[in-house]
């Protein structure tokens, strides 16, 4: 026996899943079709509705205790945000529909590895061809359409008062009605529908409210990402990407002993290597040989200068020359060498011959004027010869052009001296106040000519001034004790140095001469000249 004869039978019968209640079965050239009919009141027991057929026109079975949805009505609609999976033409999947959610059909998005790589333009490609004159006027057209629009729009919404729409042309339509006869349509057969757009009021309010919020559209799609495949980090990349721990150079406050590798290593300083430009070194170069160029500029154009200089002083000093000569000639009523009689022939070498007799001249009154002089011009001659005395030396200011050459130049006369810094500051007494070892131009006679009027003086004075001059203006009436007369001095005052006294000894004298030889002499000295004083006086009277 087996054990499906010993359960009990089911009360309540599972009807078959697989069961429709409308189904067809073809049965060769022609097909069946079943429909399941409703059974009546009460005997419902174990049927159940399937499908919007069962349901008839009527609404839902009381007596059958399942959920129904007669028509549809009650049922939940689920809302979801979840896309609908597309394949392309390959049959896979379409990621980018990610990406192109919220987004117009028409806007172009960048989704692919494709999109990345160069495309190659060809000469044919409608693309990026010209487009033709008619879709150039019609998008011209369309573009001052909408701009006038959106023109018009801010124009009517500024005024205060709306101007009134234009309305657009009156429409005519035949209308044919379907109900033909006399007594219908009043006998007419077809009618002229004319349909006018109604006028609308400008002042009447806005029916809608516009002044809400529109929720802001969605965000322009994230850029592409194009990871590479994983690789396993090296030793060195995972040394490089160490961050050593911030370690301050002037803080310590816990006391940590942090060593010096540590310490540089928190600094960063070493991490970036200084690189200097080249650029500097070829500036460097530039301006250095830009400067020597202009300098060389500078003293060409300066040699250039003098020498034209000099030309021109010679040649106005040869003028000046030839003029003088000219003039002493025609006041002695000689005939110049350039002029010649009616009966003389013209010597081209003349001038030539001319020429060089008055150079010849020259030299021997210049010998002869050197030979004249005495012996300290020309020791001063000889000495000044090879002194610049041109006229560009500024005085009191560093000549630029005395060390061109480089090397320094100094004065012959002071080396080999008995004096001067190295033999020791005044020959070595250094005690001593001797800044200059003779006095300034003591051998010339400028002291005898400052005190002494000018000879334009006489002018002013006339016969007095030789009487004013051995006037004594300068005599005290009453003369020094221990004066000499005999010694008379010309020029400024000159004063005499006071000799050393390391002893004291002036200062000794000069203090026992003034000391009282008897305590009470000074009182009756005092008292005796008061009345010495008083008889002066009286006497005066």
């Amino acid at each position: 026996m087996s054990l499906l004869s010993h359960l009990p039978v089911p009360v309540h019968e599972k009807p078959d899943d697989d069961s429709n209640s409308v189904f067809s079965v073809t049965v060769g050239s022609r097909v069946l079709v079943a429909k399941s009919t409703i059974p009546p009141y009460g005997h419902r027991k174990h049927w159940v509705p399937r499908c919007m057929d069962d349901f008839l026109d009527g609404g839902a079975f009381p007596e059958i205790h399942v959920p129904q949805f007669p028509l549809g009505m009650g049922e939940n609609k689920s809302s979801s945000n979840a896309l609908a999976i597309k394949t392309d033409q390959e049959g896979k999947i379409r990621y980018d529909e990610l990406i192109r959610q919220g987004h117009s059909k028409d806007r172009i998005i960048y989704s692919k590895f494709s999109d990345l790589l160069p495309k190659a333009i060809e000469d044919n490609d409608p693309e990026l061809s010209k487009p033709s004159q008619e879709v150039i006027e019609e998008t011209t057209d369309k573009t001052r359409r909408a701009l006038e629009s959106l023109v018009e729009q801010k124009v009517a919404a500024a005024a205060p008062v709306r101007r009134a729409e234009k309305t657009n042309p009156a429409e005519y339509i035949r209308y044919t009605p379907s109900q033909q006869g006399l007594a219908f349509n009043s006998g007419a057969k077809q009618r002229l529908v004319r349909m006018v757009e109604m006028q609308k009021d400008p002042m009447e309010p806005p029916r809608f409210k516009i002044n809400q919020k529109i929720p802001r559209g969605p965000p322009s799609p994230p850029p592409p990402l194009m990871h590479s495949p994983a690789r396993k980090v090296t030793v060195k990349e995972q040394q490089d990407w160490k961050i050593p721990p911030c370690i301050s150079n002037w803080k310590n406050p816990r006391g940590y002993t942090i060593p010096l590798d540590k310490r540089v290593a928190a600094d960063g300083r070493g991490l970036q290597t200084v690189h200097i430009n080249e650029n500097f070194a070829k500036l460097a170069e530039a301006l250095y040989t830009a400067d020597r160029k202009a300098r060389e500029a500078v003293e060409m154009r300066a040699q250039i200068e003098r020498k034209v200089a000099q030309k021109q002083k010679e040649r106005k000093e040869e003028q000046l020359q030839r003029i003088a000569q000219q003039a002493r000639e025609s006041r002695a009523g000689l005939r110049r060498p350039g002029a010649l009689d009616e009966g003389e022939t013209d010597d081209p070498g003349l001038n030539d011959r001319e020429e060089l007799r008055r150079d010849r001249a020259k030299e021997r009154i210049r010998e002869r004027n050197l030979a004249r002089s005495n012996v300290e011009t020309k020791s001063r001659a000889l000495k000044d010869k090879d002194r610049d005395i041109s006229e560009q030396i500024a005085l009191g200011l560093p000549n630029p052009r005395a060390n061109t050459t480089g090397e320094a130049q100094f004065d012959q006369r002071l080396f080999n001296q008995s004096r001067g810094l190295d033999s020791g500051f005044a020959g070595g007494t250094d005690d001593l106040y001797n800044i200059y070892d003779k006095p300034w131009r003591g051998d010339s006679e400028i002291g005898s000519h400052i005190y002494r009027p000018r000879q334009k003086d006489g002018d002013a004075y006339g016969s007095d001034l030789e009487a004013l001059q051995k006037t004594r203006r300068f005599v005290p009436d009453r003369e020094f004790a221990g004066t000499d007369h005999a010694r008379r001095l010309d020029g400024p005052v000159q004063f005499e140095r006071d000799e050393e006294d390391p002893f004291n000894l002036s200062k000794f004298l000069s203090e026992a001469k003034k000391a009282q030889k008897r305590p009470g002499e000074s009182a009756s000295m005092d008292t005796s000249n008061r009345d010495t004083t008083h008889r002066k006086r009286d006497r005066r009277d």
